[in-house]
């Protein structure tokens, strides 16, 4: 029975609590088996995909434990038995208006190489709601649930746990403050010993690419170790400002505050021999195309943030 002295975002937020206990109570549910077993078509694609030279997955017969998800990843077209607790928990939330999402954690645990031939089945359990909270994104709650992959013995291989933000994005226009000064970017990217330099660059007119101070390898994004020859030792050259586009995605949907809809995020390959992500500006998201070439081009978001962008222009 509903209490007619609740308010509206009083009644909005119980129904979820009572929804999130209910799917709780679930506890862990198994979805379907994999529609195929692993596979080497599909492993030599994502090595493909991903630049990943290292032979010694198809020689060992054994997938990149990153590719635990894509056993069993779900087509278009969703039978209603292989839905889990999550499915619903996110579907109340875009009803009430939580229409924004963005990931917040993905913690990783593989106690296996998953082997050719194998068939996996996932079982999912949701394991909290938090919120309503604040957020400078918008108001929005917190939702946790863990996804584990058993082999044909019953056996967990791997195991994720998931976390993202489902939130109200902010309309309007915010009135700028009497100093003048814009109001802050939402979306501002983490700054750490590992990536200060790129950003410190960014502010110069520079596109920094990390270099490892012994073997010379280059990489990005930046990070403590060279991958090549396990280094700490590190450096970064500045990177020509030019690039083509190796794949883009053209984001509809959700709302991303700051940001008008539609707009294209791309993988663009460097000379240099690295790949970085970044948005195409100043280009018709029809006319992007694979093989595009693009120059970085730098731009203030508000006071304080600049980003690398991507113009059309010669490689």
């Amino acid at each position: 029975m509903t209490d007619p002295s609740m308010t509206d975002s009083a009644r909005v937020d119980r129904e979820l609590r009572e929804l999130a206990d209910k799917q709780i109570a679930l506890g862990e549910m198994r979805g379907t088996p994999a529609a195929d077993p692993v596979n080497v078509p599909m492993i030599r694609h994502w090595l493909t995909a991903l630049g990943d030279a290292n032979p010694a997955y198809l020689d060992q017969g054994v997938a990149p434990p990153a590719m635990i998800q894509v056993w069993t990843m779900q087509g278009l077209r969703q039978d209603a038995k292989d839905r889990s607790p999550v499915d619903d928990m996110l579907a109340a939330l875009q009803a009430h208006g939580y229409t924004g999402v963005v990931a917040t954690n993905c913690e990783q645990t593989y106690h296996r190489y998953v082997r050719l031939g194998e068939r996996l089945t996932p079982s999912t359990r949701f394991t909290s709601l938090v919120g309503p909270k604040r957020t400078a994104l918008g108001e929005g709650y917190f939702a946790t649930w863990n996804v584990t992959w058993y082999d044909e013995a019953d056996e967990p291989v791997a195991e994720m746990m998931f976390r993202i933000l489902k939130f109200r994005p902010r309309t309007g226009t915010a009135k700028p403050p009497e100093t003048g000064r814009r109001e802050p970017y939402p979306l501002r990217p983490a700054v750490n010993a590992d990536t200060a330099f790129f950003w410190e660059g960014v502010q110069q007119g520079e596109l920094r690419i990390q270099r490892c101070a012994d073997c010379g390898e280059l990489r990005h994004p930046p990070g403590p170790i060279c991958p090549a020859c396990r280094s700490t030792n590190r450096t970064h050259t500045v990177a020509s400002g030019h690039g083509t586009v190796y794949s883009y995605v053209v984001h509809h949907h959700p709302p991303v505050p700051g940001r008008e809809t539609p707009f294209v995020v791309a993988v663009v390959e460097l000379p240099e021999g690295v790949r970085i992500v970044g948005n195409i500006v100043d280009c018709p998201t029809d006319a992007v195309s694979i093989g595009m070439s693009l120059r970085v081009t730098y731009r203030a978001l508000d006071d304080e943030l600049v980003l690398p962008m991507w113009a059309p222009g010669e490689s």
